[in-house]
């Protein structure tokens, strides 16, 4: 089969996606509610035509770059028409209940499904924003309907290759989720919540770069991270009532003018960070 792959949301992921096969060489079709985004993107010529019931039926790779309900429900709808040679991948932020729905649909209609997540992207959204090397040296976590075909996920790593990944990384969904509260989710809540301080307004001329890496990502679609947030919801309020107690010792020892305790939790902070830096460098 040719190499054709139809994306669903050209938005920032979307988009780069598209772009991403569209350099490799790949035929890109093109979804996105918004019909006009697809004509842009067929007048840069990073999508040959619209995805549809007719080009659906050419495509090798499908990936719905969407929120979890717009994804389900493209699936719900689309799963009959679905090639049986077609490898059908979804690009949430959230893994379970979407994973859910995909296992089941393929398994129901005789194609492939995996859960994918790339992990890259920025605070600005939308296809303008998007390129093609949005993915290269990220990691991409993947969660598979079985990790012992080892034929699968090669195949899997072969229809991802026009992304230049730094990394495939193979889970079940539940952990994705579990991790992703904290690697991501909890960053956002955090950097969301920071900027409400009054002194916020205050700032310029005050802040350099821990201020810019801390606000970064509390510039956010709401309405998409709010979707993830409660499909999530258990693992992110078991990192936030964490973070809570970790701060409140802190709070403690300031109201106590307790200098040992202080620095004993800054001291267990520093090196919690440098043994996840070492882990990083291990696994490289």
């Amino acid at each position: 089969m040719e190499k054709t792959v139809g994306i669903v949301g050209l938005g920032l992921i979307g988009g780069s996606l598209a772009k991403a096969y569209k350099r490799a060489g790949w035929t890109v079709f093109g979804e996105d509610k918004d019909t006009s985004i697809v004509d842009y993107a067929m007048l840069q010529n990073v999508v040959d035509a619209p995805l549809d019931e007719q080009t659906l039926a050419d495509c090798c790779l499908i990936h719905l770059a969407v929120i979890p309900s717009a994804a389900i429900g493209w699936m719900k709808q689309h799963a009959p028409s679905i090639p049986k040679d077609c490898l059908l991948a979804d690009d949430c932020g959230t893994k379970v209940h979407v994973c859910q729905e995909g296992f089941e649909l393929a398994k129901a209609n005789g194609y492939t499904y995996v859960g994918c997540h790339p992990m890259a992207g920025t605070h600005h959204s939308g296809f303008a924003w998007s390129k093609a090397d949005m993915f290269c040296g990220a990691p991409m976590v993947v969660v598979p309907p079985t990790r012992d075909d080892l034929n699968l996920l090669e195949h899997i790593c072969d229809m991802l290759a026009p992304l230049e990944l730094g990394r495939v990384v193979f889970a079940h969904a539940d952990e994705h989720d579990r991790v992703i509260a904290f690697t991501s989710q909890l960053a956002h809540v955090v950097s969301n919540a920071y900027v409400k301080s009054p002194t916020s307004q205050q700032h310029f001329g005050f802040s350099a770069g821990s201020y810019q890496d801390l606000t970064r990502v509390a510039w956010l679609n709401e309405q998409m991270w709010t979707e993830l947030f409660l499909d999530n919801r258990e693992n992110l309020l078991r990192e936030i009532r964490s973070l809570e107690a970790s701060l409140e010792e802190y709070a403690v020892a300031l109201e106590e003018n307790d200098s040992e305790t202080l620095c004993r939790l800054l001291r267990e902070g520093r090196l919690a960070k440098e043994a996840t830096m070492k882990q990083e460098v291990l696994k490289k």
